[in-house]
């Protein structure tokens, strides 16, 4: 956060049914990213939001123990574009892609769509850009330190404290996920990528 106090801020899905809040804790130390995978892009293409390409999708990385819904978490589901894939929390309600996190909540992880959060500019500048697509088609990452250490950061207080286990996204006594996820079929999947 530069030149701003990082203060609590709220997000919601597109009509409002489901909605929450990241605490000023998880503003603070998150860190704001942008990428141009081509999974954030099929991920979009799959929830029928706006094409990002040629750009990318915004996320902020943070701490799941960091994002509370305080309305509508029986609209939360989620969604895999394989069965390995990461897992892409989204309101069924209106189709509103919400987050990203790994299969497990043992890895504390989330990367929250920033186009959910009406006051982004206190979120602090892009730090780092991933997956960049070059001139030769080749990918690269630029800055990744930032988003590095910030994660690195997180997932060890999150791990020794045991907060990890406070996540909207998983049961915190067997540790699946609060929906069950429906995943894309190869012949799905293909429908998204170009």
């Amino acid at each position: 956060m530069s030149g701003t106090a990082a203060k609590e801020l709220s997000f919601s899905c597109d009509c409002g049914a489901l909605s929450g809040h990241i605490t000023e804790r998880g503003v603070k130390s998150g860190t704001h990213v942008v990428c141009f995978c081509h999974d954030c892009r099929a991920a979009q293409l799959y929830f029928k939001q706006p094409d990002p390409a040629p750009g990318p999708v915004e996320i902020f990385q943070m701490s799941p123990e960091e994002i509370e819904i305080n309305r509508g978490a029986e609209h939360l589901a989620v969604m895999q574009l394989s069965p390995k894939g990461m897992l892409r929390w989204y309101a069924k309600c209106c189709n509103a892609p919400l987050a990203t996190t790994p299969l497990t909540p043992k890895f504390p992880f989330a990367g929250v769509i920033v186009k959910r959060i009406p006051d982004s500019n206190n979120l602090g500048p892009v730090t780092t850009r991933g997956f960049v697509p070059g001139p030769d088609g080749k990918q690269s990452h630029e800055k990744i330190r930032y988003a590095a250490i910030g994660l690195l950061k997180r997932v060890l207080k999150s791990r020794l404290s045991g907060s990890w286990k406070k996540t909207p996204f998983f049961d915190s006594e067997t540790g699946t996920p609060v929906a069950p996820p429906t995943i894309l079929t190869k012949e799905e999947r293909a429908a998204f990528y170009d």
